[in-house]
């Protein structure tokens, strides 16, 4: 490739770059879509726990309003009992009257002198003195008990009248609690849903980001190829001072020994794995998972090896232990991208950008070297 070949070649990368890195400051942390669905989580655990006092706040009013209801139908029965003694009361007193009168003032033959007269002898008027004493005292222990009885079906009527008006203060009290809870469970189940809405907003814009994403770090990767496939033009004389400086310039990815004495890892090789890995974007994260059907972290980047014909193991841990150590400011496209004690693994596209499969409800997405992923980056390999 000519200089001038190479400056636009270059040109072209920074150029993609910094388009890449546009595209991911542009948009909102994936992170927080995780942060949304636990607050959605949150507020579902607060729905269904409001719903379960909902249910027994109905179940206390409906006990009370059966109580209620036991007790009109009690008023009903006293009534109609209060009505019936009412009627007694006035039959018997009515035919207590009638029985004076007519002992007293008109049957005579009933008097105490017809019965004087009309007895046989002594024994026999003690007899029938003693049963007109006798109807008197009944009628007048009938009037005597249908009154109690009547007072006492009064004293009753009180009493139920005071538990109909306590029994329908509790009534209204249940129905303030559960309007309330109600009310309480409506903010919930409104709230759930503009989370729910915000979730669906933030995952079409994630969708977006990754689109372009995608996109850029394609051209990236198109940009790459088509200058490593390109025949090295006859290199032109060099100056003795061009010789000099390009004798003391250290070779990319060579061997030589670091001034603390560790090796410098060689440029990868396996930079093709980028575009194996990029076809599965938005193929669900699934725990264990190593197919186009589901990935996990590890599963992703041995599926992906394996179709260059790389065997990897699966297991983050295992792949840490591969390759050669690279820091972050030496990765390349392939090289494989630790987190967090190497519990977690990516591969490296280039532009500071690696693909993954993050988290259980997630899908394979490219995600930048900042901020989290930044501050618990764990190294790199190159394999």
């Amino acid at each position: 490739m000519t200089i001038s070949g190479k400056r636009q070649a270059q040109a072209f990368l920074v150029a993609v770059a910094a388009a890449l890195a546009a595209v991911a400051g542009a948009t909102a942390d994936p992170g927080s879509i995780a942060a949304k669905q636990a607050q959605a989580q949150q507020v579902l655990t607060q729905v269904n726990a409001i719903d379960v006092n909902l249910g027994a706040a109905v179940e206390a009013y409906n006990q009370a309003t059966v109580e209620l209801r036991k007790i009109e139908g009690d008023l009903r029965t006293n009534a109609f009992e209060l009505k019936v003694a009412q009627r007694s009361l006035l039959h018997s007193q009515k035919a207590l009257a009638q029985r004076l009168v007519v002992a007293y003032t008109k049957g005579e033959e009933n008097s105490t002198l017809a019965v004087m007269l009309g007895s046989s002898d002594l024994n026999d008027l003690l007899n029938n003195v003693e049963t007109i004493n006798s109807t008197s005292k009944q009628d007048a222990q009938i009037v005597r008990e249908v009154t109690s009885a009547r007072s006492a079906i009064q004293r009753h009527r009180v009493e139920l009248q005071n538990a109909h008006t306590r029994q329908q203060t509790v009534v209204s009290e249940r129905v303030a609690q559960r309007q309330h809870i109600e009310s309480q469970l409506a903010e919930r189940r409104q709230l759930l849903s503009s989370i729910r809405g915000q979730i669906e907003q933030m995952k079409a814009a994630e969708a977006a980001r990754q689109l372009q994403l995608a996109r850029v770090a394609r051209e990236r990767l198109a940009a790459q190829t088509q200058s490593q496939s390109q025949p090295q033009s006859q290199s032109q004389p060099q100056s003795p001072s061009q010789s000099q400086a390009s004798a003391s310039a250290p070779v990319v990815g060579a061997s030589a020994s670091t001034p603390e004495g560790s090796s410098v890892a060689p440029p990868s090789t396996h930079g093709g794995v980028v575009g194996v890995a990029m076809r599965y974007l938005g193929v669900p994260y699934v725990w264990g998972g190593s197919t186009p059907r589901g990935f996990d972290c590890s599963g992703l980047v041995m599926y992906a090896f394996a179709q260059i014909g790389v065997s990897v193991p699966h297991s983050s841990y295992a792949q840490y232990g591969m390759g050669t150590p690279v820091s972050m400011s030496q990765l390349q496209a392939g090289d494989l991208v630790f987190f967090a004690g190497a519990s977690h693994v990516g591969i490296y596209i280039g532009g500071g950008q690696f693909i993954h499969a993050p988290h259980t409800g997630d899908v394979v997405k490219i995600s930048s070297l900042t901020g989290w992923y930044a501050s618990e980056f764990a190294g790199g390999r190159r394999l």
